[in-house]
């Protein structure tokens, strides 16, 4: 938005004939004598001040243009297109086109609306006020164009795991540049865009690189836009379609408690998934043949009667046109009683186990007691070679009566057999 003021009497002059000239020729000889007229009684400008907004509009609604004059006077107020056509004079349109109507028009105000706007609607309108001198303001209609179309491609309908693809995404015609996101799953992912520019449209393409696992069959990638003129989430997605070799689990389906003795039977099921599902499954033996009285039925493997020449690894081979996958089984014969010796052996060891306790607790018990009888029958040893100190009456005396025993020491003899 932008005021101007304009010189006066030539312009304004200038300025009624080329509306008159605009006008159809029914409506020119009104129209100048309208002008005229308001030229005739223009009041200064002294206070007025004309003003207008700019309008942003989605294309093919409505954009709403009001010039609006503050402390008017009553003066002319004049609404131009881009072109400098006259659309309102006052109240009265001399532009043919219909799409323009007067929403309000009083001495502060000229307001009107133009239905389905498109994107050569774009550019500057311009508010004139007949006063002395007169005032000009422009308004700028600015249009947002959604992307036309929206397309997603695949390099690939359908791919093998651990390839990468190339996807792309097309947001065509739209205006201003849209920004494109990538999204595989709930996950973002990032892509590189390129925008080319047509006659002021705008075409972005985003490229995605992805690299595609067994995880990503079935998941969703999805284009999205983000643009002005779109309101909430505008996308595109294709399912991943991704082909993967076979997944492979052998499961004992008998012996339930999984302990496989002499004489009982084993069943082994052999659980395949792949895309596309496998159609060749297989039971070997490794390095061995398998047992003449074994049986296959499809996934299943059926051995009666076991016995310890059954024992060995067998294998479950599968495969599709992406690949080749295998699960082994390590089959291991127990004797026939191995079950009740194993719990008759833990029911021994048990019992060995409490003996034991018992009697390291009956020998610790038996040390701490005689511990305590040898301490309170422990003997004091005397000797007697200060005999006769212990009844002095002093300590010169005692000396005297320890020297007299020591005299006597050699009359002590000990013999030792």
């Amino acid at each position: 938005m932008a005021s101007a003021v304009l010189p006066s009497g030539s312009q304004c002059a200038a300025a009624a004939a080329v509306a008159a000239a605009a006008a159809p020729p029914g409506l020119r000889l009104r129209l100048l004598l309208l002008l005229l007229s308001a030229a005739a009684l223009i009041p200064t400008g002294d206070g007025q001040n004309l003003f207008t907004k700019d309008v942003t509009v989605i294309e093919g609604e409505v954009a709403t243009i009001s010039c609006q004059v503050n402390k008017s006077d009553d003066s002319v107020i004049q609404l131009l297109n881009p072109n400098r056509q006259t659309i309102y004079f006052r109240d009265f349109r001399p532009l043919k086109d219909s799409r323009f109507q007067l929403l309000n028009f009083s001495s502060s105000e000229l307001k009107v609306s133009l239905t389905n706007v498109s994107i050569s609607d774009e550019g500057r309108y311009f508010c004139q006020l007949y006063t002395d001198p007169p005032q000009e303001s422009y308004t700028t209609i600015t249009v947002l164009v959604p992307p036309r179309n929206l397309m997603i491609d695949i390099q690939k309908d359908t791919a093998v795991e651990g390839e990468e693809i190339e996807v792309n995404c097309t947001a065509m015609a739209s205006k201003p540049a849209t920004t494109i996101r990538w999204f595989k799953g709930n996950k973002e992912l990032k892509g590189k865009s390129e925008v080319e520019e047509w006659s002021d449209m705008y075409t972005v393409t985003s490229q995605l690189m992805l690299k595609v696992h067994k995880e990503d069959d079935g998941v969703p990638v999805i284009c999205q836009v983000e643009h002005p003129a779109v309101t909430g989430n505008l996308q595109t997605q294709r399912y991943l379609e991704v082909q993967y070799k076979p997944q492979v689990h052998i499961q004992m389906t008998y012996p339930l408690q999984g302990l496989t003795r002499e004489g009982d039977s084993l069943e082994l099921t052999c659980e395949v998934t792949g895309k596309p599902q496998p159609v060749m499954v297989n039971w070997v033996r490794v390095d061995d043949e398998m047992p003449q009285h074994a049986v296959l039925s499809g996934p299943n493997l059926f051995i009666n009667n076991l016995n310890k020449t059954d024992n060995g690894t067998y294998r479950c081979e599968a495969s599709n046109i992406v690949g080749k996958a295998h699960s082994d089984y390590m089959l291991y014969v127990y004797d026939s009683r191995a079950g009740e010796e194993g719990t008759i052996g833990a029911v021994d060891h048990a019992v060995i186990g409490g003996v034991v306790a018992v009697v390291v607790f009956a020998m610790l018990c038996l040390l701490i007691i005689l511990g305590r009888y040898f301490a309170r029958h422990k003997g004091t040893y005397f000797t007697h070679e200060a005999k006769g100190a212990d009844d002095a009456a002093d300590a010169d005396t005692a000396i005297i009566n320890a020297e007299g025993g020591q005299n006597n020491s050699e009359e002590k003899k000990e013999y030792f057999i």
